[in-house]
């Protein structure tokens, strides 16, 4: 029986020729990535269990991005960075990106991949949910807790159970319409909140490959909201073209076996699929955008690591040129790169940042924002009463502000054509 792309990585990162689902292996972790939240308390873990004398297993492996709680403030929110900024100064650390520095890069997923963090082939663990973003490279991405963040920071090994792969194949030509926001909330309607976990989720098929790198990071980044352990979608030219241009070279591709095992296989055909949302309060509340439009807004929001990336923000433009929002909009870059893509990238000889200014969006520096709620003065941050519609990754109660508010999940040509007509809107409106 062959492996999957999944296991053939571990069994590589275990220094083992094979492995099977259910078995634990120790993993050689390849990059370790923390961030303003979980930082602080993973290295108080740290220097409690290995001691006062404890050395950092390889200061070139570890990565850290303060993103959450940034531009507020909040006196613990900024606490929490001063006590990133002094370990970094202590221990001399290389890949420290600083906020209100030149180094900063903004959300540690997207800057992950603009960085070059994303290696084919390796093990990256991060005290973030969504560190399964990565693995849209063709390597194995996850999140851990603190305490197991603060193992890998002393030895950079840890002990983990080999998942079960499961594969979602999407054939035929994307329509226009349809990004792949869209079709990971159809998985998420089809299996639910815990319909993968502890499982791999592989993405395939012609449609998949035809998506830019950043669209597929948007499907790996919420393969964490079905319960799986990852995402992962299979080395291509595309992905080989991203990679060369972060001066990434020497790297070990993997592929699934054909004889490879899967607990489950699921087939679409994007031609028959629709714009999709999720309704108020969980991301697997599928419905399409066709049933909820007419729903009033109070708030559009376009950002996050799911939503804030450049592609994101090409398809809102492609719809906001030449228009007006009826209600409030906010459009929060995902790093600082993407930021300086939206004064550089034009659409009729008008940049990404005119279009969304003169049509009335708010427009914040780039950072999480609003996507985990945060302080009070947070950008963009929902209110009691509000009904908003956004580009995120989760709608719980009170995960963007409030627990007195509802949030719609969608896609950014979704959100943008909500915004122009301050309800609920198909974009087919403005695309067919």
């Amino acid at each position: 029986m062959g492996m999957t792309i999944t296991e053939k990585i571990l069994s590589k990162s275990a220094k083992r020729l094979k492995v099977i689902p259910g078995e634990n292996v120790w993993l050689n972790v390849d990059v370790l990535m923390t961030h303003d939240v979980c930082g602080p308390p993973t290295i108080d873990i740290w220097k409690r269990e290995f001691g006062k004398d404890a050395k950092i297993w390889d200061k070139n492996k570890l990565v850290i991005f303060p993103d959450h709680y940034i531009f507020t403030s909040n006196p613990h929110a900024n606490r929490n960075v001063e006590l990133l900024r002094q370990f970094a100064s202590e221990y001399q650390l290389p890949n420290y990106y600083d906020v209100g520095t030149d180094r900063y890069k903004g959300v540690c997923h997207i800057a992950l991949a603009e960085e070059g963090y994303n290696v084919p082939g390796t093990v990256l663990f991060g005290t973030d949910s969504h560190t399964c973003t990565s693995g849209a490279f063709g390597m194995f991405s996850t999140g851990v807790g603190n305490t197991d963040a603060a193992f890998i920071l002393g030895t950079g090994k840890i002990w983990e159970k080999v998942p079960e792969s499961m594969k979602f194949t999407f054939d035929g030509v994307m329509p226009p319409y349809l990004t792949a926001k869209d079709l990971i909330l159809q998985i998420l309607g089809d299996i639910s909140t815990d319909g993968a976990t502890y499982c791999a989720m592989e993405f395939d098929g012609e449609a998949i490959h035809s998506l830019s790198v950043y669209e597929r990071m948007t499907l790996t980044n919420m393969a964490i909201e079905t319960g799986a352990i990852n995402g992962i979608i299979s080395v291509d030219d595309l992905t080989r073209e991203f990679l060369s241009s972060k001066c990434r070279q020497d790297y070990e591709v993997f592929y699934s076996d054909p004889d490879a095992k899967y607990l489950n296989k699921y087939n679409y055909d994007v031609s028959k699929l629709e714009p999709l949302v999720a309704k108020p309060h969980s991301p697997d509340n599928k419905d399409t955008v066709r049933n909820v439009q007419g729903t009033k807004l109070t708030r559009c929001y376009i950002g996050s690591c799911t939503g804030g990336k450049i592609t994101d923000f090409e398809f809102a433009a492609g719809i906001l040129c030449g228009k007006t929002v009826k209600a409030p909009t906010f459009i929060v870059p995902g790093s600082t790169l993407v930021a300086k893509q939206l004064e550089e990238r034009k659409l009729n000889g008008i940049s990404l940042k005119d279009i969304f200014l003169n049509a009335g969006c708010n427009l914040a520096q780039p950072s999480c924002a609003a996507c985990l709620g945060g302080p009070s003065d947070t950008f963009g941050r929902a209110v009691d009463g509000d009904t908003v519609i956004s580009t995120t990754n989760r709608n719980f109660p009170g995960r963007m502000g409030s627990k007195k508010s509802g949030v719609y999940l969608a896609s950014a040509l979704t959100v943008a054509a909500s915004a122009i007509n301050g309800v609920i809107t198909d974009p087919r409106e403005f695309i067919l």
